[in-house]
């Protein structure tokens, strides 16, 4: 049986350092594998007209110590944790997507490279969390360094909603955090049927789990105003991802969207798992 590994995606920045060891410490918690993927893309015009591959030399060495720091980052977050590194060439966003294939994780930093300073994602970031086959942590606001607060949970009737929950339990088990659980627009008069319904999805999880204090909290806002707000004081914010269309995961509901520009903790977008083989 094959393992599928975590993989992060290292460029150099601070948001990139910053998901470096929040994998690490996630591999080593689920006692998985890491890969640290720089990927460079080898689209320079001089390279057309490089007959003795001197540029091509010099990006793949920068790529590998760029690639070189991520694993000692990624080993001093982490001093147990197996990881590797693997330089790639070719267009970011595709290549990482095509990774994801064989990732049970990844995780990325909410900016990259190039781009505008002032955006609150980076173009990759959005199109892998969008993209990729599986699931998806974008590290951002307070960074991953976060050793304390909640794992906050969005609750919902989703198809997915089970392993959102999943997810959610066996993070803050894994950390010795609480779990909030969030129920949003949930007009007043119907707070109590509604809290014993989150009751009744709760209790297989609570039984699994029963060392992991919950707290349910049921609010009139919507999921998105509710959940990034609970960001501010919260390790992880877990969420589902609602895909339309052939392809499972193309897209994210408007609740995963909004957290991952503006929640204060990394989000952790939640797809179903593939078997391994």
């Amino acid at each position: 049986m094959r393992t599928h590994p975590i993989i992060v995606a290292a460029d150099g920045t601070e948001p990139s350092k910053a998901a470096v060891r929040w994998a690490a410490r996630e591999a080593f918690r689920r006692g998985r594998p890491l890969r640290v993927a720089h990927v460079f893309d080898w689209e320079w015009r001089e390279a057309r007209y490089d007959m003795s591959n001197q540029y091509l030399d010099i990006a793949r060495k920068h790529a590998e110590g760029l690639t070189a720091n991520a694993v000692y980052e990624a080993r001093t977050a982490a001093l147990k944790v197996e990881v590797e590194g693997d330089p790639l060439i070719g267009q970011v966003a595709p290549r990482l997507i095509g990774e994801s294939d064989h990732a049970e994780l990844m995780v990325l930093g909410n900016r990259g490279r190039g781009g505008f300073a002032s955006l609150l994602l980076g173009s990759v970031s959005h199109r892998v969390a969008t993209h990729a086959s599986c699931s998806v942590v974008v590290v951002r606001g307070r960074g991953g360094d976060l050793a304390e607060g909640p794992i906050v949970v969005g609750v919902d009737d989703s198809p997915a909603s089970d392993r959102v929950l999943e997810v959610a339990f066996d993070e803050a088990a894994g950390r010795g955090a609480a779990l909030l659980a969030v129920r949003a627009q949930v007009p007043v008069e119907f707070h109590d049927p509604e809290r014993a319904h989150v009751e009744e999805q709760l209790a297989p999880w609570r039984n699994k789990y029963p060392a992991v204090p919950v707290k349910v909290v049921l609010t009139s806002g919507g999921a998105a105003a509710e959940l990034t707000a609970a960001s501010a004081t919260a390790q992880l914010v877990v969420v589902g991802s609602r895909g339309h269309g052939l392809i499972i995961g193309t897209a994210l509901g408007s609740t995963g969207l909004q957290l991952l520009h503006h929640a204060d903790c990394p989000v952790y977008v939640v797809r179903e798992p593939r078997s391994e083989s």
